[in-house]
C-alpha cells in the first residue's frame, strides 16, 4: 500500500489497531500469559513434540497469524482478529530480532 493513498479515516483506524495491539502486548497479555519468549518457547516445544519436527518460538507467532488469516478468510472477523494479527506479527518480529542478537547477527534481516 502507499501511505498517501490512505484516507484520514482509515489511518485513524490503523492507529487504533496498532495502539490497541501495543497496549495488549505490554499489559493484559503479559499479565495473563506471562513472558512472550517463555510462552512461545513452551508452545514451540509442545508443537515440536506433536509434529515430530523442530518448531521455533517465532514460528509459533507466525503460525498464529496464519490461524487468524484463515479465520478471517471464511468468517466475519471482529476487529479483535486484526488486532491479534498485528500482535502476533510484532511478537514474531521481536523473537526473530532476539534470535538474531543471540547469534551475533546485528543486521536488520530476519533469518
Amino acid at each position: 500500500f502507499h501511505p498517501k493513498i490512505i484516507c484520514k479515516r482509515t489511518y485513524g483506524k490503523i492507529k487504533d489497531i496498532l495502539s490497541t495491539a501495543e497496549k495488549i502486548l505490554e499489559g493484559a497479555r503479559e499479565d495473563e500469559y506471562g513472558d512472550k519468549r517463555t510462552n512461545h518457547d513452551n508452545i514451540a516445544r509442545l508443537w515440536s513434540a506433536y509434529l515430530d519436527r523442530d518448531i521455533q518460538a517465532r514460528d509459533v507467532a507466525i503460525l498464529m497469524v496464519l490461524l487468524k488469516v484463515a479465520r478471517a478468510k471464511f468468517g466475519h472477523p471482529s476487529m479483535d482478529t486484526y488486532i491479534d494479527m498485528v500482535g502476533y506479527s510484532a511478537i514474531a518480529g521481536e523473537l526473530a530480532h532476539e534470535d538474531n542478537q543471540k547469534h551475533g547477527d546485528t543486521s536488520s534481516k530476519v533469518r
